[in-house]
């Protein structure tokens, strides 16, 4: 599967094997346990984050992932939202620091993009 990730004007695509869709399942769960007890995004302190929020917080690690060019957590991250969020094929990531402003696309996002 493929996620396309907006950043400011840049449009990216990170491509995710099957297998790590599939084989991910022990380490999204211990994810989700860690956003259990609330989680700081931007100002704001939500204390039982909602699924769209859950990907928020994860669409800002993937920016992370994204600047320091760590593919495989890129990987993981983006693969943690397609699973999470089905029919999701692209993410506008805020990068003003507002977590809650990180937009979720269910059809291509606009520019296309070129693969990680």
């Amino acid at each position: 599967m493929r996620l396309e990730v907006i950043i400011d004007d840049q449009v990216l695509a990170v491509n995710v094997p099957d297998g790590v869709l599939s084989e991910a399942g022990g380490v999204f769960a211990k994810m989700d346990a860690d956003m259990d007890g609330g989680w700081q995004m931007g100002r704001e302190w939500v204390e039982q984050p909602d699924t769209d929020q859950r990907c928020q917080i994860v669409a800002n690690r993937l920016l992370t992932a994204l600047e320091t060019d760590n593919q495989s957590l890129a990987t993981m991250m983006a693969a943690y939202i397609l699973t999470r969020r089905p029919g999701t094929t692209g993410v506008r990531v805020d990068t003003q620091g507002e977590m809650l402003a990180t937009e979720f696309f269910p059809e291509a996002a606009p520019g296309g993009g070129h693969a990680l």
